[in-house]
């Protein structure tokens, strides 16, 4: 059932937010169509291994976004990881609480992707590293959507 709550303001139909999705942790990043840029925005912790739907409503019913992206990760030969099925579930959920496209993203490799440009460019300590990487990568995930849907 759709969270009416978080779309009581018009859409933004340029506005998409970009997920990083894991057991632990979601990253979650804002991008536009329009100027083809997407910016990390905040790591949500999640709750007993389940995402904070709470949390989530609150970045919808801010940015109004007209989809989500969701990276998904797979095996390099294209076969599901443990990890799939969990990714595949939260899109559902989120298409069935927001009633809003999902598009799912190729993930292989961006949370490493985040670390090392996070501690090569910016030498990070590990806490730090882990608070925001997950938010890089899905900041990675939804600029290269953006790259692609143009």
């Amino acid at each position: 059932m759709a969270d009416r709550s978080a779309l009581s303001n018009p859409i933004n139909r340029d506005t998409f937010l970009g997920f990083d999705f894991g057991n632990k942790k979601i990253g979650v990043a804002v991008g536009q169509t329009v100027t083809g840029t997407a910016n990390a925005l905040e790591t949500i912790k999640s709750i007993n291994q389940a995402p904070d739907w709470l949390a989530i409503s609150r970045l919808i019913k801010e940015w109004q976004p007209a989809g989500f992206v969701v990276g998904i990760s797979r095996q390099l030969d294209g076969s599901d990881n443990l990890i799939t099925p969990r990714m595949l579930k939260f899109c559902r959920q989120l298409e069935g609480r927001y009633n809003l496209p999902v598009y799912q993203q190729d993930e292989t490799l961006t949370t490493f992707e985040a670390k090392q440009l996070l501690f090569d460019d910016h030498r990070l300590k590990a806490k730090k590293l882990w608070a925001i990487q997950d938010q890089l990568a899905a900041q990675l995930i939804l600029q290269t959507w953006l790259n692609n849907s143009k």
